[in-house]
């Protein structure tokens, strides 16, 4: 699959249909949630308003920056707005949000808004997993986990400015033997980010992009009454992971994730043993990934790393932008 239009970052396959998401700062003007057509085309989803916001719009019911997407138990497509149009920028009113969408017909069937009390200005809300009644998302911005009551919408703010959700500033992130840096020159640092849920649901692991991760019981998380101090005692370590460009666990707790230094994909076994699937150097920034039913892994590569705002303002796209795929077992 490949496009010129789109620096997608995310895939989902749901009810039949293939569909990408990408953030609104990358600077291309394909929409921020499409559906494939059987043409291979990209067609706005779930609507064409959806994906029109502009500056001075309302952005409760349209999509201001997608940074992920997910397909939760029972077949909901999720998507996940951080809110702010720029790379580190503010979050325009509304624009924070948790997006539920029935991937059959297009119909939305609940946004949960995030208001500055749990996405303050330099959050980044990135990326999200469900649990049973609560759903799970990282804050890359600021370093937290957002929990989400699914039924009720109350969302909580916990393990705010923890160790286990803030980057350690000696841990860079390396893309062909170079420091990925932003405009003023200093290394890119992005707090939690990636997180999976253990299949029996009882354990969160997560951890900044740069690694490393750690673990938390979900039912310290999913409990209110839980105490700060508290909830951080539970922490603990998991992985010394590398810097990463995504991850999905599977049904037997096998981690499937990309190295953005080597462009290669591995799977992590739960006694901890670390097996190569795949080098391929197309897999540059090879993004979120999909695993499906059938056994194949889909990866999104996004090639952030070559956009103008890590590049001192010139593009180093290499277009089209592509997705691959593999079995996990090949």
């Amino acid at each position: 699959m490949k496009s010129d239009t789109m620096d997608w970052n995310a895939v989902a396959l749901a009810a039949g249909q293939v569909f990408v998401g990408g953030p609104r700062w990358t600077g291309f003007s394909g929409p921020s949630v499409a559906i494939v057509t059987k043409s291979k085309a990209l067609a706005p989803f779930p609507t064409a308003e959806w994906n029109d916001w502009k500056p001075g719009l309302d952005a409760t019911h349209r999509f201001v920056n997608v940074n992920a997407l997910h397909v939760g138990p029972d077949g909901s497509l999720w998507v996940v707005d951080t809110g702010s149009p720029q790379f580190g920028g503010t979050i325009v009113k509304n624009g924070a949000k948790l997006v539920r969408i029935n991937p059959m017909t297009g119909a939305v069937i609940r946004v949960y808004p995030f208001g500055a009390d749990v996405a303050p200005d330099g959050s980044y809300i990135d990326d999200i997993r469900i649990n049973g009644a609560h759903a799970y998302l990282t804050d890359a911005g600021k370093g937290a986990l957002l929990v989400v009551d699914i039924e009720s919408g109350s969302v909580r703010r916990v393990l705010d400015d923890n160790p286990a959700t803030t980057v350690r500033q000696d841990r860079p992130i390396v893309v062909e033997g170079e420091t990925v840096r932003i405009s003023d020159d200093s290394p890119l640092h992005v707090n939690v980010d990636p997180l999976e849920v253990s299949p029996d649901g009882r354990t969160l692991y997560f951890g900044p992009l740069e690694g490393p991760w750690s673990q938390v019981p979900t039912a310290a998380l999913d409990d209110p009454s839980v105490s700060r101090t508290s909830l951080a005692a539970l922490v603990k370590p998991w992985a010394d992971l590398p810097p990463i460009g995504g991850s999905i666990m599977d049904e037997r707790g096998r981690l499937y994730y990309s190295v953005l230094a080597n462009d290669t994909i591995y799977c992590r076994t739960p006694s901890g043993k670390t097996i190569k699937l795949l080098t391929d150097h197309r897999l540059h920034w090879a993004d979120a990934p999909f695993l499906t039913k059938d056994g194949r892994l889909w990866f999104p590569v996004a090639q952030l790393d070559r956009l103008p705002v890590f590049q001192h303002g010139v593009s180093k796209i290499q277009k089209p932008f592509i997705i691959m795929s593999l079995p996990i077992n090949p």
